[in-house]
């Protein structure tokens, strides 16, 4: 079911571009939402359904929330698509 999830979360473009930004370093909510032409609650919504799938953390610091990428999640993604390949 985890899998499931995380292929889920990363089918969707908005989603992915929000994991290579947080590949640069951490990143406040409000920094990532100023990325996108849809409103703060459908970012707060993407960012959720990262966060649901593990594929990113979040910390609040005062009143920021700070997401960062969780990157065991994403090689275990790397190693189960390396074994469809067969090589």
């Amino acid at each position: 079911m985890a899998m499931q999830s995380t292929l889920r979360a990363v089918a969707d473009p908005i989603r992915r571009e929000i994991l290579t930004m947080l590949k640069g370093g951490r990143m406040a909510a409000g920094e990532i939402a100023a990325h996108f032409d849809v409103s703060g609650a459908a970012v707060s919504r993407h960012l959720s359904v990262l966060r649901e799938a593990d594929l990113v953390r979040d910390k609040r610091e005062g009143q920021f929330i700070y997401y960062e990428l969780n990157t065991s999640v994403l090689e275990e993604i790397l190693v189960f698509l390396t074994g469809l390949k067969g090589e």
